[in-house]
């Protein structure tokens, strides 16, 4: 029972920071990546550059997307649309 109790500590430590810091992080990424799987034609979007525009194309071969911005179209990959950003353009206004 010692050898164990002094162990304890460091145990609790890893299992406060598997919930805290390792979980949210896997659950956060498993939302990107439905969120850039679920991408379509015509979605206002803000990439984490904070550019703004919206979705005119979307190739599944390199998984990229083509923006329409008021400066012309740009291919972007999917993975530099923000999700936070682009939800909350899209979140109706109260």
């Amino acid at each position: 029972m010692g050898d164990i109790g002094q162990f304890l500590p460091m145990i609790l430590i890893f299992v406060v920071a598997y919930f805290f810091m390792i979980r949210p992080q896997m659950k956060r990424q498993k939302d990107e990546k439905k969120f850039s799987a679920e991408l379509k034609r015509g979605d206002r979007v803000i990439t984490k550059s904070g550019l703004h525009g919206k979705v005119v194309d979307l190739n599944e071969k390199d998984s990229s997307c083509v923006l329409e911005t008021m400066a012309g179209k740009l291919k972007f990959d999917r993975s530099a649309i923000s999700m936070e950003m682009s939800a909350k353009l899209n979140a109706p206004e109260k």
